[in-house]
């Protein structure tokens, strides 16, 4: 067993790094869309500025993604079946994607307004989207409290967990 979830961790560590990869091709990206963006005219410079505020946004989500996993998975070693740590490894990830998506929404709605307003449904539905993945998770904290004070030992241990990483 111990075998496995070696594998497991290791699988995680090369997801991560996929991840931070990833994180760093939008990042190229997004400095050379940023550069781009200088001299050109106003608002094509707009455009360009914001579609690399945009890649940024997605590198953030995904280095956040791959220090979770890092963390929460490789370092940790943390099992996802306790309350708490549910509810901090959820929070981890969410308040990251709804971020990024709010940033998203927010750069589709100003490319919708100058470039293609045809679009601009769609950037409305990205933010409305973003909005309820923001209640849901509101609402997932609230009821998942109730669960969390069943196990107060959960939170300890979750403690416990953060002081091995500052170890590290």
């Amino acid at each position: 067993m111990r075998a496995l979830i070696r594998f497991f961790s290791t699988v995680h560590a090369l997801i991560a790094a996929m991840f931070t990869l990833v994180s760093l091709l939008f990042l190229v990206e997004a400095a050379r869309t940023g550069w781009a963006a200088v001299g050109l005219e106003p608002l094509d410079s707009a455009n360009q500025a914001i579609e690399a505020i945009g890649l940024l946004a997605i590198a953030v989500v995904s280095l956040q993604i791959a220090q979770t996993i890092t963390e929460e998975e490789v370092i940790r070693d943390a099992h996802i079946s306790a309350p708490t740590r549910l509810r901090r490894y959820l929070s981890r990830f969410l308040v990251v994607l709804v971020v990024a998506l709010a940033v998203e929404g927010m750069v589709g709605t100003f490319k919708a307004l100058h470039e293609h307003p045809g679009m601009l449904p769609s950037a409305a539905a990205v933010l409305a989207a973003t909005a309820l993945l923001l209640a849901a998770w509101g609402l997932f904290i609230k009821l998942n409290r109730s669960a969390e004070e069943l196990e107060p030992e959960a939170m300890e241990e979750a403690k416990k967990e953060d002081a091995k990483l500052d170890k590290s």
